[in-house]
């Protein structure tokens, strides 16, 4: 039985993810927890959920799942995941959401001190789910017990946020919630922080009727323009159209009327991006590796190092290696297993310290915690902005054109196809260094890169490419997996 994905359970929750489900899934996830701890208590499960409409009833049956698999059931209510994920530490927690999705779908993450559960923790539930898990007997029961963990969060993203930039002090700030858990949120601990912050689809509402709730360049046109429209005429430093002095006597954007940046978070708020002054939406590896270098720095281990995945710009790596630190991949989903690999991989002794975790449009901040947290980016973010400038930020970076393209290959083929493309790819371009930890990954000598994976949930083999000559790296890549894809249908 396959039930997780790279980032839980997800699916419709009329035919997938259905209050059935989550009750089998309860006490499954009840056993495992049961048969994990050794010290005589009965265990702590924080159980939480997104706004989706579907949320109450699905809540209702996991809450029945756990409750009558003994364990003691603390009903969190709504909350964004990343506070589960808070709330979860020293205990063990459930988030119901499908974060993106669109509101037919509804999912469950499952949570451990403040980590997801790994895979091999996953494929024991899968089991337990499978193989039918009874109730525990009938005096093990527990009466679930309401609890508040929200402000908890809130409190704490403020403290660490703090250590980073300088005081927000009236920076205006654009933040569309996309009508997800956002909403109590981001907005409220920017205002703490001392922003200005105004919002836009502000209210939890489980239909999406704002926007999707996936923040992309189309579903964010109405805060781009917001944006954009707000800040037209002002001048900032570096802009198109400043004069080109010593900035003291300039506008910024976020001066006057206009906004330092634009924030979009999903219907669970695990996601961030990131638009600029202009409206435009900054590119998620540009995000990940201004952090990444910002962390980095400002480590004091001898052996800094940045997990990301293999999708992820090769701008990262060129960010962290200036800062004195390296970047160690691991398969989309799992960044915490690969923070968990690192770990594992250092001897006794060594000072090798994970300073900061993400894939695009997540990150995880190692130093406040092991969730994704969209939140706790936005308020550091700020305060970055707040110092620095999101122009001056982004600077440093080289932005290189980047592809991603879609072959199709049937589900059946994909493994053969990329055992093939082990070869030929590399054959195909011999001056490049190779690695097929996940997927083929192929880097040039003049940083750009490209790589090869098949897609988990679609039948298509993925392309991507960044380049300065993109789009003939991204035809010639695309030939090789094309070329794999035909000998392998042939051979069958």
């Amino acid at each position: 039985m396959d039930l997780f994905g790279t980032a839980g359970i997800r699916g419709s929750a009329e035919t997938r993810v259905t209050p059935d489900l989550a009750l089998a899934v309860g006490r499954a996830v009840a056993a495992e927890v049961r048969s994990a701890e050794d010290d005589g208590k009965t265990a702590e499960i924080v159980l939480a959920r997104d706004g989706r409409v579907t949320g109450p009833a699905i809540a209702a049956a996991m809450e029945s799942g756990l409750a009558s698999g003994g364990v003691r059931v603390l009903r969190a209510g709504r909350l964004p995941t990343p506070a589960l994920a808070h709330a979860s530490q020293g205990r063990y927690g459930v988030m119901l959401t499908a974060s993106h999705n669109p509101p037919t779908d509804n999912g469950i993450k499952l949570f451990r001190d403040g980590s997801e559960f790994d895979r091999e923790a996953e494929r024991a539930v899968e089991e337990r789910v499978a193989g039918e898990e009874p109730p525990a007997a009938w005096d093990e029961w527990t009466e679930t017990e309401r609890v508040d963990t929200l402000g908890g969060y809130l409190d704490a993203v403020r403290a660490y946020a703090a250590g980073f930039g300088d005081d927000l002090d009236g920076l205006r700030v654009a933040v569309d919630c996309g009508n997800g858990m956002s909403a109590p949120a981001t907005p409220a601990v920017l205002r703490e922080l001392g922003a200005e912050v105004v919002t836009l689809n502000g209210n939890v509402d489980g239909h999406f009727p704002g926007r999707g709730s996936k923040p992309t360049p189309e579903t964010l046109r109405d805060l781009r323009a917001f944006v954009a429209d707000a800040n037209e005429g002002i001048e900032r430093p570096g802009r198109p159209g400043a004069d080109g002095g010593d900035g003291e006597d300039e506008e910024t954007a976020g001066d006057a009327e206009g906004f330092a940046f634009g924030i979009g978070h999903d219907g669970d708020s695990d996601r961030i991006v990131i638009v600029d002054a202009d409206g435009d939406v900054v590119h998620e590896d540009t995000v990940l590796a201004l952090l990444a270098e910002r962390y980095t720095r400002e480590s004091d281990a001898a052996d800094p190092v940045v997990v990301t995945t293999p999708n992820a710009s090769g701008r990262i790596d060129e960010r962290v290696r200036e800062a004195g630190g390296r970047v160690e991949r691991v398969r989309l989903g799992a960044l915490h297993e690969g923070i968990a690999a690192v770990r594992a991989a250092s001897a006794p002794g060594d000072d090798t310290r994970v300073v900061f975790a993400a894939e695009p449009w997540k990150h995880i901040h190692v130093g406040f915690g092991e969730w994704i947290d969209g939140v706790a980016s936005a308020a550091v973010i700020a305060r970055l902005v707040a110092e620095s400038g999101l122009d001056a930020l982004r600077e440093p970076i080289t932005e290189r054109p980047y592809r991603k393209v879609s072959v199709d290959c049937p589900d059946a083929d994909k493994s053969g196809v990329m055992y093939r493309l082990e070869t030929t790819l590399p054959d195909a371009f011999p001056d490049a260094t190779v690695d097929t930890d996940h997927g083929v990954r192929l880097e040039f000598p003049d940083a750009s890169w490209t790589l090869v994976r098949p897609s988990g949930t679609e039948p298509y083999v993925r392309v991507y490419a960044e380049s300065d000559a993109v789009d003939e790296l991204t035809e010639n890549v695309e030939a090789v997996v094309e070329d794999a894809v035909a000998a392998v249908g042939d051979a069958e």
